[in-house]
């Protein structure tokens, strides 16, 4: 037996990958008394902050050259050091990608309970991080490790974009398709692999694919609002998209794909406790009549690595909704369809 086959990384932490978040509620109130305020001198123009929730942050310099920087880490979403490494790190790298960038240069986060779990994983886990940005290429130099409780590892990655082509929240225009790059699901077949040891590749393979294709053809095609769909869902990343962009949208439920086994995996149970919270709080700016329940609770599944949420169209891939003039009732999620299964 392999020192991976008897340490079941999954099983050392209390949730796992972006299933872990801070509930977004709760997030929005603790950062609530920075945003709006003065920002602190510095050298170029901050172009993007706090004030909408964007997936990274963005300063243009004097030489017009736009400067990304992020940060993401988790606690393991799978239970193979290798994978663990490199799905963290695609996530990280992400971020930057999900603002229309190219990553350049990131530091590894490493937290890791050396008394329990022997280094010869976080050394693996490392290696996996390290083949992902080689793939993205991206430098990775050197982080910051420190002795913790429960094995958790990312990246602050910073990264490089044009100021003029941006994708941000904020940008958004009535009538515009909403476009998703993965299918949903990981966050149940994670929860299902968390408790019964099951392995998913499909998951896996989705979790550690780069955004990095789907990102240059938006920005290709004009593409300037979207995000990321991570740990607060489908259903939490467009509610803050659409307000921030001071729009309403609508979701069609048939046309968003899934993995193979994620409908199962719920109908069994699997569903994490962020997947609910992520329901909980969107549920009162969401219409959804008529949609089976189970429906709305995949749309808000907790993600890992999820896919870009674009508006506009990307040749092969899935349009899922639009965007809306906003309602009167300030509504800014409908959900309407039934399931195609």
């Amino acid at each position: 037996m392999t020192t991976t086959e008897r340490h079941r990384l999954t099983q050392y932490a209390h949730g796992g990958g972006c299933a872990c978040k801070i509930p977004p509620g709760e997030l929005e109130e603790v950062v609530a008394g920075l945003v709006g305020t003065a920002v602190p001198a510095g050298p170029g123009e901050l172009l993007v902050g706090l004030d909408d929730g964007d997936d990274a942050a963005v300063v243009r310099l004097e030489s017009g050259t736009a400067v990304v920087a992020t940060a993401d880490f988790f606690t393991p979403v799978v239970d193979d050091p290798y994978d663990w490494g490199r799905i963290a790190a695609a996530n990280a790298l992400s971020d930057v990608y999900a603002m229309g960038g190219t990553p350049v240069v990131a530091v590894n986060l490493l937290a890791w309970p050396r008394e329990v779990l022997p280094l010869t994983l976080a050394a693996e886990v490392l290696r996996g991080g390290l083949d992902v940005a080689r793939e993205a290429g991206c430098h990775v130099a050197g982080g910051h490790s420190v002795d913790d409780p429960e094995p958790k590892y990312g990246m602050a990655v910073t990264g490089i974009a044009d100021p003029e082509r941006l994708i941000r929240n904020d940008a958004g225009r009535a009538g515009l398709p909403l476009t998703l790059t993965k299918p949903l699901g990981v966050g149940v077949l994670n929860s299902r692999h968390k408790q019964t040891g099951e392995v998913f590749p499909q998951a896996v393979a989705a979790m550690t694919e780069l955004n990095r294709a789907a990102s240059a053809a938006a920005v290709a095609a004009g593409i300037r609002c979207g995000t990321d769909v991570t740990g607060f869902g489908l259903l939490g990343h467009l509610h803050k998209l659409a307000r921030a962009s001071g729009l309403t949208a609508r979701v069609d439920a048939s046309a968003v794909p899934y993995l193979d086994g994620a409908r199962a995996a719920l109908a069994d149970g699997f569903v994490s406790g962020g997947t609910r919270r992520n329901l909980a709080w969107v549920r009162p700016h969401l219409e959804a009549a008529g949609v089976a329940e189970d429906e709305v609770l995949l749309l808000a599944d907790a993600q890992t690595s999820g896919g870009l949420l674009v508006a506009g169209e990307l040749p092969g891939h899935p349009v899922i909704g639009e965007l809306l003039p906003a309602r009167d009732d300030g509504r800014t999620l409908i959900v309407a369809g039934g399931e195609r299964w």
